[in-house]
């Protein structure tokens, strides 16, 4: 069996726009968009690896993507900084304004450089919360610093047994009407079988 011959993809199946230089061997995928403004610069480097739909947009400054870099499918980078040498980027991960080691991997999904969002202190703050037992959330607590005395703690309360009845079945009647209507020889439900010789 023959197989065709790949073809080299061509700069038409991407989207280039201001100040962008591509080393030759780069590969870029189909549907990339590599966008530079005004007063800023996209440098692609040799070896590089763009994926699927990804998109690089550099804003007031340079993006540079270093020799080897891997930028997987559906990444977004906006802004500038430097993503180095035999870097790994993981899918649908969001760049903003930060730069990434030489041979850092960063895991798909990931978000970097976004301030909007808690960082990691915050989180560890919102965890340390203490939640009163009426539901009220009390002063948050330093995850850093030691409990007071006057701090009272309400061990968890075991959730109230619930004893379980069982339902009747609504429509079993209706049901067995309709099936020993439509199989005359089959039997209700719930019915134990009767295997004994004397049946008929």
């Amino acid at each position: 069996m023959k197989f065709p011959p790949l073809q080299p993809i061509s700069n038409t199946h991407y989207y280039v726009n201001g100040d962008v230089t591509i080393h030759p061997g780069a590969a870029i995928a189909p549907g990339v968009l590599l966008q530079a403004d005004p007063e800023s610069q996209i440098i692609i480097g040799a070896g590089a690896c763009i994926g699927m739909g990804a998109i690089l947009h550099a804003y007031q400054g340079v993006l540079e993507v270093g020799e080897s870099a891997n930028i997987g499918t559906g990444v977004l980078i906006v802004g500038k900084g430097k993503i180095g040498i035999n870097a790994c980027i993981g899918s649908m991960t969001t760049i903003f304004n930060s730069s990434v080691e030489s041979g850092e991997v960063l895991p798909p999904g990931s978000l970097l450089g976004d301030s909007s969002r808690p960082g990691e202190a915050e989180l560890l703050e919102l965890e340390a919360t203490v939640v009163e037992s009426n539901g009220q959330i009390a002063e948050p607590v330093s995850v850093n610093s030691t409990p007071s005395v006057a701090a009272e703690v309400v061990p968890p309360q075991a959730p109230e047994e619930v004893e379980v009845k069982s339902s009747p079945v609504y429509g079993e009647d209706s049901l067995n009407r309709l099936l020993s209507t439509l199989l005359p020889h089959r039997q209700a439900l719930n019915r134990p079988l009767d295997n004994s010789p004397n049946s008929s």
